[in-house]
């Protein structure tokens, strides 16, 4: 791996971004048999938007895409460890993968695998439990954990990874510690005069410490440690890209024919109380009037309607509601026939 200032350079005048990708540095490197990465292709290409978008919702886990370049007869990554679930998918040409056994099992998004060098470095000495040449179309899974390289053979070689960032126990049982150091016996000071040299000093506080945790544990609700872990893993998984001045061209002409559709991929819960829609989102939450329940619904679960279609709304309710829909991104206008959004 090289670091930013060998392929980057000021994009020259007017241009605010000083470490813009210069191209005859990446030709350059890439001559010299380094392996370009094209990063989160996921965020980039409509195929492959989709295909994450689809492929994190069967799983239930986020799901990130990249791709390797790698010039004929060269190695982009000495052998490694991912802390996350990895398909590889050859796109061209051919790659040998030589693939080893753990050294550190499951390991946590904590624990990259340059905690474990000097293990994987032996490991990599040791004769590999899989040594396979893919070409295109061949895919390849490999856990986290399991040790990999690739080198190209022949020409370039190119293949996507598709990462699978799993949520593990580890998780849940951060978000049971969160609610569980709230209550009040964990937050009692330990005694005056406390010696922590002296053996059994804590015996008292240690066993009144397992026991509150214990009665606290009684009363944790699944649903609130679900919630506390969707708070911290539901932002990794990002809804597909809207188009901001297209969308904002499509608000000026909005009328009754004009088609609405939710965001695509779009990781969201839906709720009513007495007075609102609740649209749970990643980042914050939308209320929405509850006699708008039917025509919220319809639309984020994968209606595509015109906007006087709307159920349970006027023509002047509906144009309300996509207006709002819109603007907090939760739905999009559609293209019409022949026309780029």
């Amino acid at each position: 791996m090289v670091g930013e200032k060998r392929y980057t350079r000021p994009g020259g005048a007017g241009a605010l971004i000083a470490d813009q990708v210069a191209d005859d540095r990446v030709l350059a490197l890439f001559d010299d048999g380094h392996t370009v990465v094209l990063q989160g292709l996921h965020r980039l290409w409509p195929p492959l938007i989709d295909f994450a978008g689809a492929l994190t919702r069967d799983l239930g886990h986020p799901v990130q895409i990249n791709a390797y370049i790698t010039p004929p007869a060269s190695q982009g990554f000495a052998a490694h460890y991912d802390v996350h679930d990895v398909f590889v998918l050859q796109v061209a040409g051919e790659k040998r993968w030589r693939i080893h056994a753990p050294v550190h099992a499951d390991p946590l998004r904590t624990e990259p695998w340059t905690d474990h060098r000097a293990a994987v470095e032996a490991r990599a000495e040791q004769p590999p439990i899989i040594d396979e040449v893919l070409r295109p179309g061949d895919a390849l899974y490999l856990p986290r954990g399991y040790l990999h390289a690739a080198q190209a053979l022949g020409g370039t070689s190119c293949h996507l990874t598709v990462g699978v960032h799993p949520l593990t126990r580890q998780q849940v049982l951060d978000g049971i510690v969160a609610l569980v150091r709230d209550d009040a016996a964990l937050r009692a000071s330990l005694p005056l005069g406390l010696d922590l040299a002296e053996p059994g000093s804590l015996d008292a506080d240690v066993h009144a410490t397992i026991q509150a945790v214990l009665a606290r544990l009684q009363s944790v609700s699944p649903a609130e440690v679900a919630r506390r872990v969707a708070e911290r893993a539901v932002p990794s998984t990002r809804p597909a890209p809207v188009a901001p001045l297209a969308q904002a061209r499509a608000l000026e002409s909005l009328n009754g024919d004009s088609i609405l559709e939710g965001r695509a991929h779009l990781h969201h819960a839906l709720r009513e109380t007495d007075q609102h829609v609740v649209v749970t989102l990643p980042d914050r939450t939308l209320l929405l009037p509850v006699s708008a329940s039917k025509a919220v619904r319809a639309v984020l679960d994968g209606s595509r309607l015109p906007v006087r279609e709307l159920p349970g709304l006027d023509i002047d309710e509906a144009i309300a509601l996509t207006r709002r829909m819109v603007r907090e991104g939760v739905a999009v206008l559609a293209a019409a026939p022949g026309e780029l959004r």
